[in-house]
């Protein structure tokens, strides 16, 4: 993976990727989980799941809104999460 689709900081490591029409960002730490989803055209709400393939738990319009979710879920600031440059326009 390049620096454009992963990213790590503070313990968290972030994954960029794009699959079944989707695009993915999927932040791991301390054995955590959550994936913020898009549709590849980029307009539909983000869903964040517990995971890649994991269950949707809430859907948000704003990418800063689905950070805060998937920060919660870590147990970590929304700050401290990395978001590698392919992802960086997500929910915009």
């Amino acid at each position: 993976m390049s620096d454009a689709t992963a990213a790590e900081a503070n313990g968290i490591t972030a994954r960029y990727e794009e699959s079944d029409g989707e695009r993915l960002l999927t932040f791991s730490a301390d054995g955590g989980t959550a994936t913020v989803a898009q549709n590849l055209d980029g307009y539909a709400m983000l869903k964040v799941r517990t995971g890649l393939n994991g269950d949707e738990l809430e859907r948000y319009y704003g990418f800063d809104m689905a950070l805060d979710h998937a920060a919660e879920m870590l147990g970590v600031s929304v700050a401290d999460l990395p978001v590698p440059a392919a992802a960086a326009d997500m929910g915009m």
